[in-house]
């Protein structure tokens, strides 16, 4: 019984250390002690280039590159949503009166989730006002109703994932020529922890 009696404590001691040794092993941890820094426009333009280098020739990559005036100041992770937006378009409601064209949007704001987009609908209230905001994701939504209702009614305001809104624009379905304003959610993680710009599709 004594025998008995000292083995068992000795596997539970086994199986403590191990499950301890999986705890350390996670790399998800190092990432999120990382502070995100605010997005700057080298960091896109690296991102063009480096994606484009290889297909382009050197004229073609010249063309690629965006002057800094193409660029609003970034947030510096101290906004809430609405309250960045408010700042980079003071002149919000002005825009919302004039614009009356269909298949268009003002303001586009891409995000690597359906998840993500619907969360970021719910945190720009504040900014919106009465203006009306369109899903542009795949989520429970086919391409199909998206572009009846594009063409139906005037949005102001378009949040979805890259992938749906380039099938939108390919099938002539979002017309860009009235956009004044394309916001990148830049920082946010994944379960996966990966930012948007870290999945290899987009």
């Amino acid at each position: 019984p004594t025998e008995c009696f000292l083995s068992q404590p000795e596997e539970k001691q086994e199986s403590t250390v191990k499950a301890k040794r999986r705890k350390k092993k996670k790399i998800s941890d190092v990432l999120q002690k990382s502070a995100p820094k605010p997005g700057v426009p080298a960091d896109l333009q690296n991102l063009l280039t480096q994606h484009f280098g290889e297909n382009r020739s050197v004229i073609e990559i010249e063309e690629l590159n965006l002057s800094d005036s193409c660029f609003l100041p970034a947030n510096d992770l101290s906004h809430s949503f609405s309250s960045y937006l408010k700042e980079i378009c003071p002149k919000w409601a002005k825009l919302r009166r004039n614009h009356k064209e269909k298949k268009s949007v003002v303001m586009l704001v891409l995000c690597s989730s359906a998840l993500r987009s619907l969360e970021l609908i719910k945190s720009m209230t504040a900014f919106k006002g009465d203006c009306k905001v369109l899903k542009l994701f795949a989520k429970h939504i086919k391409i199909k109703e998206q572009m009846n209702m594009l063409e139906k009614g005037v949005f102001h305001i378009g949040v979805g994932t890259p992938g749906r809104v380039k099938a939108l624009v390919e099938q002539d379905g979002l017309c860009l020529n009235s956009t004044k304003y394309m916001i990148l959610d830049w920082n946010w993680r994944d379960q996966k922890l990966r930012r948007m710009m870290d999945i290899p599709e987009v």
